[in-house]
């Protein structure tokens, strides 16, 4: 079976992290974001990965070697020479898509997190007979998003109803699909949505099915978004497997630690925080609602909350940290600092506190 992982392009919204590696390669609790879908398709009996993708396709693939080797799944890249949208991408990847068995294949969207049900997707799949399955996910706020009218009982999609001003239900698509083969005739090369053009017509001809999606869904493409999903990713954990999860007088809830990370005495660390390989965390420092990445050190009584913290940076002693505060890599935080929103590129020494929220170049 053969999966299409949607990469697409630069990542804008997770800069500054996104400048030092593509998008799918940014960490999210302790792995690379891209590697807990690929596990999920190993796990269902995926072997071939192909990624579609119109940045720096080298870094990707170099990164994904050892994951290659390692899971026993091959990973290709299809390379765009102009953005394709979400569909484009399927027509330029065709000849690796179709197999002789003529299966059914996936397709997920490189930002989402799930717990990925995608064995009930092929059950689900084979007992509608339809030409293709989407996932769909229940929202608080369904006018903000394209909702997709079905039927609860049989699942058959209806109709796409994009930001309703009048209540018409309240799923929303969530990025993960089942296709059969017969699909690729549908999509030509070139620029073309798959939600907005390709599945309305599949559903007016009553062969689009939808399942609604068990446990949490995260898309993860922006900061805001990333520490709510680290959230629900923690608690789906502390369910389904909390050996996963730290243990000790100074983690408060759900808190994953790379086992090689050094703890200092006296700290407070929770819920909802991931700490990565190398970091050195030092006495008395308070964490909460974060993620601290590979080589990161943090000074004594320092504290962060609502932050992402870029690979190998330092945060000084008695530093505040808060509000959405994202330090792209190897950033120094002189002691005392307070930063309140702060966004800081690559590179970067900061001696003075950040008041509002602003990008520091």
């Amino acid at each position: 079976m053969k999966a299409l992982i949607l990469v697409g392009g630069f990542g804008t919204r997770l800069r500054p992290l996104t400048l030092s590696v593509p998008k799918p390669l940014v960490d999210f609790a302790n792995k690379p974001m891209i590697l807990h879908q690929i596990e999920a398709l190993k796990a269902i009996g995926v072997t071939e990965v192909v990624l579609a993708i119109n940045y720096q396709p080298e870094v990707m693939l170099n990164f994904l070697k050892e994951f290659e080797k390692k899971l026993e799944i091959k990973i290709t890249c299809s390379q765009e020479t102009e953005p394709l949208g979400t569909a484009g991408p399927l027509a330029l990847a065709r000849d690796k898509l179709i197999s002789d068995s003529g299966e059914p294949f996936f397709v997920l969207n490189s930002d989402v997190i799930s717990e990925y049900p995608l064995k009930e997707m092929i059950e689900f799949h084979k007992s509608h007979g339809g030409e293709a399955s989407i996932l769909v996910t229940k929202v608080d706020e369904p006018s903000k998003y394209g909702v997709v009218v079905m039927d609860d009982t049989t699942g058959k999609v209806d109709k796409f109803v994009e930001k309703p001003k009048i209540f018409v239900g309240n799923k929303i698509n969530a990025g993960i699909y089942l296709l059969n083969p017969s699909m690729l005739d549908r999509i030509e090369l070139k620029p073309t949505s798959i939600e907005k053009e390709v599945f309305p017509k599949i559903a007016a001809e009553s062969k689009l099915y939808a399942m609604v999606l068990p446990g949490f869904w995260m898309d993860i493409g922006q900061p805001k978004d990333y520490i709510t999903g680290l959230r629900l990713y923690l608690d789906s954990l502390r369910k389904k497997s909390p050996s996963k999860l730290a243990k000790g007088s100074h983690f408060i809830r759900n808190v994953i630690v790379d086992e090689s990370a050094v703890i200092g005495d006296g700290c407070l660390i929770g819920p909802d925080v991931a700490i990565g390989p190398g970091c050195e965390i030092e006495q008395g420092v308070r964490l909460s609602h974060c993620t601290v990445m590979r080589g990161v050190r943090i000074k004594k009584h320092a504290c962060i909350s609502s932050s992402i913290i870029g690979w190998h940076s330092t945060i000084g002693r008695w530093s505040r940290i808060e509000n959405m505060t994202i330090l792209g890599e190897d950033v120094h935080i002189g002691d005392e600092v307070y930063s309140n929103g702060g966004v800081v590129l690559p590179h970067k020494e900061i001696k003075s506190s950040i008041l509002k929220p602003e990008i520091v170049m």
